[in-house]
């Protein structure tokens, strides 16, 4: 409990704090004066003042906050150092810097990993399978080792991956070993979408056992070429899945609060480079959410300044508030959503009535 606690905190904490440090830096670059930079929130623990600043430490350790003078437009004094007296194009380095920490962070975690610990590398052993997706339905369990697919011997999950995501909404013959003993079974795949180029693949749902991972270490230049990558690929993945969801007309999978402490709690008992590989894709989560734009996100404030840059018109305080007002609603709207869907991975449905739902593997599985 204590572990997942300050696993829960850690990763909330330092994914937040270092989005709202990003503001933070480029606002005092760009000589925009910053009234309040806090580390958590809630009741004030510790404080400062120096140089018109006021610094503190809160009693809720999940992320900070900063704020600018003068982020209020109806509120202006002339001030040349408050934020909306700045030039929209100052504003949108403000808003881009939290999103840049945030993929910034996860490059780093990822090239770290790399060197320090090594790529995991997995057997071709099920690991888990996902509810309603064909392996389930093909009657794969669990610590089944993949020994072929299609008669071609694979001994490592890339190799295995590789091959059924050949086959789009075609059978494949797997055979398997359990027990010692060999089976054979065909399952017909279902369409996925490749992370990278968006093409169709095949997937049946399955994932590795990552309690048994072999690890590659590579060079310097290997491990950063590896985190840009890896920046690269979830974004890629996350654009691609929603851009299917839209086309297919099918609802999207995404966690919520409740999911994502859930998955950080068992990242946490699963060790430090898996925890720290989770932070990491939380990280490029964030920054991603945070670039579209919806209203009061650094996307929506992109938008308007980039419009502003091309008009040479702001919005007025009228329009402003109805522009916030849509931002809340949306933003409240995607908490329940997200909400919802985690409550109902709890709820245990029949294996008939199972929803089939697309992206929900590990990608390319």
């Amino acid at each position: 409990m204590i572990l997942s606690l300050t696993a829960v905190l850690f990763t909330f904490g330092l994914v937040i704090f270092l989005h709202e440090f990003g503001h933070f830096l480029v606002c005092k670059l760009a000589g925009i004066k910053v009234e309040a930079f806090s580390f958590g929130f809630g009741p004030e623990l510790l404080g400062r003042d120096r140089n018109g600043t006021r610094y503190s430490i809160r009693a809720v350790p999940l992320g900070g906050y900063v704020k600018p003078a003068g982020e209020d437009p109806t509120a202006l004094s002339g001030h040349p150092d408050e934020y909306f007296s700045k030039p929209w194009y100052t504003r949108l380095g403000v808003v881009f810097a939290g999103p840049f920490m945030n993929y910034l962070l996860a490059f780093s975690i990822f090239a770290g990993i790399m060197y320090f610990v090594g790529k995991p590398v997995y057997s071709s052993s099920i690991g888990s399978l996902s509810a309603g997706l064909p392996a389930e339905k093909a009657g794969l369990k669990p610590g089944d080792s993949v020994v072929s697919v299609d008669g071609v011997s694979v001994s490592e999950w890339a190799e295995m991956a590789g091959r059924i995501r050949s086959h789009v909404e075609s059978p494949v013959l797997i055979e398997y070993s359990r027990n010692g003993a060999v089976s054979k079974v065909k399952v017909t795949t279902k369409r996925g979408v490749d992370p990278e180029t968006g093409a169709p693949i095949g997937i049946i749902g399955i994932s590795p056992d990552q309690a048994k991972p072999v690890y590659s270490k590579a060079g310097l230049g290997a491990s950063l070429a590896f985190g840009a990558d890896q920046c690269y690929y979830w974004t890629a993945y996350t654009v691609n899945t929603l851009a299917s969801n839209i086309r297919r007309r099918e609802k999207p999978d995404i966690s919520g609060p409740i999911g994502i402490v859930t998955i950080v709690s068992k990242a946490a008992h699963s060790g430090m480079a898996e925890l720290f590989f989770l932070i990491a894709l939380i990280s490029v989560a964030v920054g991603f959410f945070n670039l579209l734009p919806i209203p009061l996100l650094d996307g929506g404030h992109a938008l308007l300044f980039l419009a502003e840059g091309a008009t040479g018109r702001r919005l007025t305080p009228t329009a402003m508030n109805w522009v916030n007002s849509t931002g809340i609603a949306m933003l409240v709207s995607i908490l329940l959503f997200a909400t919802y869907n985690d409550i109902m991975r709890f709820v245990p449905a029949s294996k008939d009535a199972a929803p089939e739902k697309a992206g929900s593997a590990v990608p390319g599985k």
